[in-house]
C-alpha cells in the first residue's frame, strides 16, 4: 500500500468539548494518557454508549487490583494482536510503558514464551490471552486449569475482563478505521515494527466538519518519540 496516500476518516473524531456534559471525563483522559483517543471521541456522537464504556475501562484498569497495571496492558496487546487490531496493539503497548512495564520486557512481549523477562504466571496468561482472544475462542479446560495453578478466581476475573473489554474495542476501531494518534504510532515504530506492525488503515486525514476546523493530520511521523 502506498504510505503517501492519506484516507479521510470513515467518521471524524468530534472536537474534545464537543458534548459539554462529557468534557470533564474526556479532561481526565487527557490528563492519564497526555491525549484523548480518537475512539473516545468519535464514540462521543452517543453520550450514552461513551460514558458507562468509560466507566467500565476504568473498573478494568482499577489500581487498586490484583493483578499488576502494567500486565493488563501486555494482556490486552497481547489480545489485540491475536484480533489483528493495529490500533490496540499501539494503544495498549503505549499504556504498558506508562504503567511500568520496561521497555526490554515490552520488546520482548511476543518471545513471552522463552524470554527470561516473563514468568510462568505470566506465560500462562498470555497463552490463556491468546486463546481467549481467538475467534472462535480456543480457551480450554486443560488451559483453565492451568491459569488456576498460578492465578486467584478474582484474578482470573481481572484479566477475562481485560480481555473482554479489548474484544470491543479492537471490533470498535477495526471496523471504525479510527485513526491512530501521534504518540502510539511512535510506540509501535519504534516497539511493534520489527514483528509487522503497521499502521494500515488508521493512517487516515482527519477533518471535523462539524465544528468547522481546519484539518488536523493524524497518522503522520511524530514530532517526537516515546
Amino acid at each position: 500500500m502506498d504510505q503517501s496516500f492519506q484516507r479521510a476518516a470513515r467518521l471524524a473524531p468530534l472536537p474534545l468539548d464537543h458534548q459539554p456534559d462529557l468534557e470533564g471525563t474526556l479532561r481526565q483522559v487527557e490528563l492519564i494518557m497526555g491525549y484523548v483517543p480518537n475512539s473516545f471521541l468519535i464514540m462521543q456522537r452517543r453520550p450514552a454508549l461513551l460514558r458507562p464504556l468509560i466507566e467500565l475501562l476504568s473498573a478494568v484498569w482499577d489500581p487498586h487490583g490484583e493483578v499488576d497495571a502494567g500486565f493488563k496492558r501486555l494482556i490486552a496487546h497481547v489480545a489485540s494482536r491475536a484480533a489483528g487490531c493495529q490500533y490496540c496493539m499501539a494503544h495498549t503497548a503505549g499504556g504498558a510503558l506508562r504503567t511500568g512495564v520496561q521497555e526490554q520486557k515490552l520488546a520482548a512481549v511476543w518471545e513471552y514464551r522463552t524470554s527470561p523477562l516473563f514468568t510462568e504466571a505470566e506465560r500462562t496468561a498470555l497463552d490463556f490471552a491468546l486463546a481467549a482472544a481467538s475467534v472462535p475462542n480456543d480457551v480450554t479446560d486443560d488451559m483453565f486449569a492451568e491459569m488456576r495453578r498460578y492465578w486467584t478466581e478474582g484474578q482470573i476475573v481481572e484479566i477475562v475482563a481485560v480481555i473482554a473489554i479489548f474484544g470491543f474495542f479492537n471490533r470498535w476501531n477495526d471496523t471504525m478505521g479510527t485513526p491512530l494518534e501521534d504518540e502510539p504510532i511512535a510506540v509501535g515504530e519504534r516497539f511493534l515494527a520489527k514483528n509487522g506492525w503497521q499502521i494500515g488503515k488508521h493512517k487516515r486525514t482527519v477533518v471535523s466538519k462539524e465544528a468547522g476546523s481546519s484539518p488536523a493530520r493524524t497518522g503522520e511521523a511524530p514530532k517526537s518519540a516515546v
